[in-house]
């Protein structure tokens, strides 16, 4: 069985490899892609008949190296500009919600943006009813601090 495994080492590594990008492909981080790096070159090294060592050897080269040099690159030129994406919560400030529980003044209400109900205060002060359409001024952790929206006429 020993045997087996070492004459066909180099489907090990090529599975590894095919593991580490599936792995990836779920992360997207450019992390694991650096191991599946690494398990191609000793997969190359196992099929051209080099030892356990010159394929743990290279395996651990290309990881590193792959690691140090071709991460950052890729993460500088692949992700340009997500730093200023905006997510969760931050993403509802100027939003437009519907309230759906009457906000008290100096109390909570319950206001509906795009299916989600958050837990509510009012920015002025004041109570709003339930069924008033406002937007998002503010936030502290999860309560959103609204206002009422202009009346069109």
């Amino acid at each position: 069985m020993i045997d087996f495994l070492m004459q066909h080492l180099w489907q090990t590594w090529a599975a590894i490899a095919v593991v580490c990008l599936i792995l990836e492909l779920m992360a997207g981080d450019f992390f694991i892609i650096c191991f599946a790096f690494g398990a191609v070159a000793a997969a190359i090294a196992a099929a051209l008949g080099g030892g356990i060592y010159v394929q743990l050897m290279l395996f651990a080269l290309f990881t590193l190296v792959s690691l140090f040099w071709v991460r950052p690159f890729a993460q500088r030129y692949l992700h340009k500009g997500e730093d200023a994406r905006v997510s969760n919560a931050d993403a509802l400030m100027g939003r437009e919600g519907h309230v759906v529980e009457a906000i008290r003044a100096h109390g909570f209400g319950r206001v509906q943006i795009d299916g989600d109900v958050w837990k509510a205060v009012s920015h002025e002060g004041a109570d709003i009813p339930a069924g008033a359409n406002v937007y998002v001024v503010g936030r502290e952790s999860t309560i959103i601090t609204v206002t009422t929206t202009p009346q069109e006429e």
